[in-house]
């Protein structure tokens, strides 16, 4: 058989081998002519979303799972003659995997949003007196 170009594997001392170290300049490479968006963008990406468009997210996102566990349920009850039983169970299983999606998107956009001021703020009852 042929070798391969550029086959020489890192050493196994820790240190980056050719192999590596080209690997690594191929990628960046690419990554600067594709530009690809790095953590930086996509967190200023949450910042800008509108309630409108956080809201929007957050259904899809809920009603995806819910559809895709409804799904996979009724599939699988028309293959495995079980129906209703897992049907119920995997809609089950999209609920619980929703609310698990919204609570993550939730806490990734608080992350990225700025902390609010005290402009921002609004007067609670209590604070009155």
């Amino acid at each position: 058989m042929a070798e391969s170009r550029g086959t020489k594997r890192p050493s196994s001392d820790g240190k980056p081998g050719p192999l590596t170290s080209d690997l690594a300049a191929r990628i960046k490479r690419a990554q600067v002519e594709a530009d690809v968006p790095g953590d930086a963008d996509i967190a200023a990406t949450n910042r800008d979303m509108s309630g409108l468009s956080r809201g929007l997210r957050l259904g899809s996102e809920f009603i995806a799972a819910i559809l895709v566990g409804a799904g996979l349920g009724y599939l699988l009850d028309l293959w495995l003659k079980t129906s209703p039983w897992l049907l119920l169970v995997m809609l089950l299983v999209g609920f619980a995997a929703g609310v698990l999606n919204v609570v993550r998107s939730t806490a990734e956009m608080n992350r990225a949003a700025p902390p609010p001021t005290d402009a921002m703020r609004v007067p609670d009852d209590a604070e009155d007196e």
